[in-house]
């Protein structure tokens, strides 16, 4: 019986009840899910996703004592008041280590709460992508939930779902079935990158990714706020191994146990 793989190009493509059951990948390259590995690879005590602000800076204040950090942004832009934004670069190991960062985000961190029913939920980005293939490459459903921007469909996370699919498949030990919108995705990424993308221990800037990430209603909204750095930052591949995985119980990120 073959392994079923679907990708949502948006969060409400997918019913939190189709979600059960299932291990989910949340997906906002540009920029929660690449700035959320930062943070965890730069040895941050966890990420603490606030669908809204006022959440987030209730949970800081309360938290505050214990050195947190509030983060995050809206419109791409940063907060008034916050100690960082959501710029993959700026979660330094002498900025988080050892520290819990609370963020709120204008698409990825309400993609997250749109998961908390899957078995397992898991964060993915350019530069995590082979780790979070080995993650969950033993999981007979897998569910790869694009955040999206402002409730559109952004093509930068698509073509991170059509990585992941095309480097499932080619692993060839199982059979996978698609729904429509993992095979467009697949498709998708083909078209940029022709041939197979094997991982990258380097973490190197991909020149023909970054440049289209640069094109994308996404990347388009990240040039316009002036942090357009951050698009070479979400465009290094396999970069880092840390899978962050979301714990619904209590809602925070830590590193993963199987990644």
């Amino acid at each position: 019986m073959p392994f079923q793989l679907d990708v949502y190009a948006l969060p409400d493509y997918v019913s939190p009840e189709d979600l059960e059951g299932g291990v989910a990948v949340v997906i906002d390259v540009l920029r929660a899910s690449t700035s959320i590995v930062h943070a965890l690879e730069a040895d941050a005590k966890d990420v603490l996703p606030c669908v809204d602000v006022d959440e987030a800076r209730r949970l800081h204040a309360a938290l505050r004592a214990e050195g947190a950090l509030l983060t995050g942004e809206r419109n791409a832009l940063p907060l008034e008041g916050f100690d960082l934004g959501n710029s993959p670069d700026a979660f330094t190991p002498e900025a988080v280590r050892g520290r819990s960062v609370v963020m709120t985000t204008t698409n990825g961190t309400r993609a997250l709460a749109r998961c908390r029913r899957a078995k397992r939920i898991f964060v993915g980005s350019f530069v995590n992508a082979a780790a979070v293939v080995r993650a969950v490459s033993e999981s007979e459903r897998i569910q790869l939930i694009c955040a999206g921007t402002v409730g559109e469909i952004t093509r930068e996370d698509v073509l991170l779902a059509g990585l992941l699919v095309d480097r499932l498949l080619r692993l060839g030990d199982k059979t996978y079935q698609l729904n429509a919108q993992a095979a467009t995705a697949l498709e998708g990424w083909r078209h940029v990158l022709p041939a197979p993308c094997a991982a990258d221990p380097t973490g190197a800037v991909i020149p023909e990714l970054a440049r289209v990430l640069r094109t994308t209603l996404g990347g388009s909204r990240v040039i316009r706020a002036g942090c357009e750095d951050d698009i070479d930052a979400a465009a290094r591949l396999d970069r880092f191994s840390c899978v962050p995985e979301l714990l619904p119980g209590d809602f925070r990120i830590v590193p993963s146990r199987s990644g």
